[in-house]
């Protein structure tokens, strides 16, 4: 990993993009997050960050100019509070393939107040019932969702169902399953699985350098089963219904 220093800033590609927007090319460089972007000097229309290993989207000084953020390919999980304060003029933000899991994990970008453009194709949010439903009734501005434009039918009836009484309690439901935990932490003691800290220091390594979030929710239930990467299970045998569990967590190990 390379991380995001004013003399990689300054030592990247700039150019006018298509668009004639002044673009800022940080493509590839398996960055980890984002940092030091007063090194720019707010001189950019366009940012691309596609192709690297960004967690959050977080870390921004205010970038009045920055209009477009392209952030393909990265290992998103999670997006930064209070982005409107640094991001005022974001119009568009691309976002495929990354780790976002849940609506709720969305809610932060309903506070931009000039986002007109979304791509969150092949995120696992987007597979979610009422995916294009709740973005349209939460951003009542964005115009493209994942390339296809927003119609008012469908603005009109998400506007229906989120504000009807089912709505208010799926929204309730939504907010509860957005994410509260950083990959790596909120991991289990050696008391509850029998594992010496060494061994737990490996699964915390292993999680921190999984390639997605479906691994890092396997490598977790390998821990919480008393089973660290290449081992058996630490455990005394399990019942049936345990055994299933565990002999897909292996089968899932195997593939790793």
């Amino acid at each position: 990993m390379v991380k995001l220093t004013t003399e990689l800033i300054q030592n990247s590609m700039q150019y006018m993009n298509p668009c004639r927007d002044r673009e800022l090319d940080l493509r590839g460089y398996k960055i980890p997050q984002i940092e030091n972007l007063g090194a720019t000097l707010d001189q950019f229309d366009t940012i691309d960050f596609s192709d690297n290993d960004i967690r959050k989207l977080d870390g921004f000084p205010l970038l009045k100019r920055l209009k477009c953020i392209l952030l393909n390919n990265n290992r998103i999980v999670r997006i930064g509070e209070s982005l409107e304060q640094y991001l005022p003029n974001l119009e568009s933000l691309i976002m495929s393939n990354n780790n976002i899991t849940e609506l709720g994990d969305l809610d932060p970008l309903a506070t931009l107040p000039k986002l007109r453009t979304l791509s969150l194709m092949n995120n696992p949010v987007a597979n979610k019932q009422h995916y294009r439903a709740y973005i349209a009734f939460k951003m009542p501005e964005l115009r493209l969702l994942d390339f296809r434009k927003i119609k008012q039918k469908e603005r009109d009836d998400a506007n229906v169902l989120f504000k009807s009484k089912k709505g208010k309690e799926m929204q309730k439901e939504i907010s509860r399953k957005a994410k509260t935990f950083v990959p790596g932490g909120n991991m289990p003691d050696n008391k509850v699985t029998n594992l010496t800290p060494q061994e737990i220091h490996k699964i915390r390594e292993a999680i921190k350098n999984a390639s997605s979030l479906v691994e890092v929710e396997k490598l977790t239930r390998m821990l919480q089963s008393g089973q660290i990467p290449g081992q058996k299970p630490l455990q005394a045998q399990p019942t049936n219904g345990q055994q299933e569990d565990e002999e897909e967590m292996e089968t899932d190990q195997n593939g790793l």
